[in-house]
């Protein structure tokens, strides 16, 4: 039996396999603003228009010369004279000469001679024509000029932009409503085997159901790839060449569940050969769980295997395969990450980094990670799971109370 010989840092790792990934966008598509949320802009978007467009009171209040208030105050207030109104959504002609005043609602268009508004809270109605104001504002102040928001012919969200539900908002205000977004790429799930069975059927002894190909096929759906379940291959060599050939040719990408470990390491890794080059790049990372990844690439296609534990598989996923759909889309990914404090010690290994369910609670104002102990075959440590707490690759561990990074789910 081959062992492996030595294990490439995490960091090394990817970095050697994204070299040979094309950063994207690979191809690209126009959607409808609807449509587009969690999608990754093919290109830069610059604003047609100015955002609000026109000058707008962004209080309840008085629009106002700001220099006619200047020294006013509760026991001086300036005295204003009333010369209209102004509602939200109303185009207004109002011109205001200096120490008149019009009142304004949130949102409302300023009038011409007024460059500021004091908040209606700081002004008394002394009749209907008159009003005291017992604070000064400066020039400014709460108004939102023409084009403050967004300038005409600015960048308003670039290539490579992950769309979320506020920049539709921003699309939405200048007027787009359409935008080039990158197609995510065709994914192959390939699952190896004998233990093995389709989740449809009732596992004889010895058998379980294949998870792992639809907790892939829901985060690879998740990130915009397009998943492709292929089935279940079992362990033999001719079988294992047939259909990740099949899969290679009609796909953008290869995700292989098992087959990776050192029991069952040549099937696929002999397969992969077979494929074109360059071939395998690393078999074997210093991470645990998942220390048996294949990271490899065919004629410019991506394939990586995956170990067959469920926590294992889906690490790697987390690590290599995410990362790898998100720069073929010309996109980075972003996992939310928290720093906490551990409530037991860790014993870890030096040279390889550790990632270890924990859950999440907070006390006395702090965040507090426990870790779960469950093995990489358990899923149950998954399910139950905030996130998982990294371990350095140069750490011995560590002890109670010491602050770790958590990616969260």
């Amino acid at each position: 039996m081959t062992m492996f010989l030595s294990l490439t840092p995490r960091a090394e790792a990817w970095n050697q396999f994204k070299q040979y990934i094309k950063a994207g966008p690979n191809e690209t598509e126009t959607v409808n603003i609807c449509n587009a949320v969690n999608r990754i802009t093919a290109q830069d978007i610059i604003s047609p228009v100015n955002l609000p467009g026109f000058a707008r009171s962004t209080k309840d209040g008085y629009a106002v010369p700001a220099s006619s208030t200047f020294g006013a105050s509760e026991g001086l207030p300036a005295l204003l004279t009333l010369v209209g109104s102004i509602r939200m959504g109303e185009h207004t002609d109002l011109s205001l000469n200096p120490h008149e005043c019009a009142e304004i609602a949130t949102g409302g268009m300023m009038p011409e001679g007024a460059d500021s508004v004091i908040m209606v809270e700081m002004c008394e109605a002394m009749d209907d024509k008159i009003i005291a104001v017992a604070d000064s504002v400066a020039p400014g102040e709460n108004v939102l000029s023409a084009e403050e928001d967004i300038p005409v012919g600015s960048l308003m969200l670039p290539r490579g932009k992950r769309l979320r539900p506020v920049d539709i908002a921003a699309l939405a205000a200048t007027g787009i409503t359409e935008v080039e977004v990158a197609q995510g790429p065709r994914v192959a799930i390939i699952s190896t085997g004998d233990e093995l069975t389709d989740i449809y059927e009732i596992p004889r002894p010895g058998q379980v159901r294949d998870m792992n190909a639809y907790s892939l096929y829901s985060g690879i759906q998740a990130i915009g790839g397009i998943p492709k379940l292929w089935g279940i291959v079992k362990d033999d060599c001719a079988s294992m060449q047939d259909m990740i050939a099949k899969a290679h040719k009609e796909s953008d990408m290869v995700v292989v569940s098992g087959g990776s470990s050192i029991g069952e390491r040549d099937f696929t890794r002999n397969a992969i050969q077979t494929l074109g080059s360059p071939g395998v790049i690393t078999h074997g990372i210093a991470i645990k769980p998942g220390k048996p990844t294949i990271l490899a690439v065919a004629n410019e296609k991506p394939i990586i295997g995956l170990p067959g534990h469920p926590m294992s598989c889906m690490i790697v996923f987390n690590l290599f395969v995410a990362p790898a759909i998100a720069r073929w889309m010309g996109g980075t990914l972003y996992r939310q990450t928290i720093q906490a404090r551990v409530i037991r010690n860790v014993a870890s290994a030096a040279g390889r980094e550790d990632y270890l369910s924990v859950r999440l609670f907070r006390e006395k104002g702090e965040v507090w990670a426990e870790p779960i102990f469950s093995k990489s075959a358990a899923i149950s440590g998954l399910i139950s799971s905030d996130g998982v707490m990294i371990v350095p690759e140069h750490a011995e561990g560590v002890e109670k109370g010491d602050w770790v990074s958590v990616i969260l789910f």
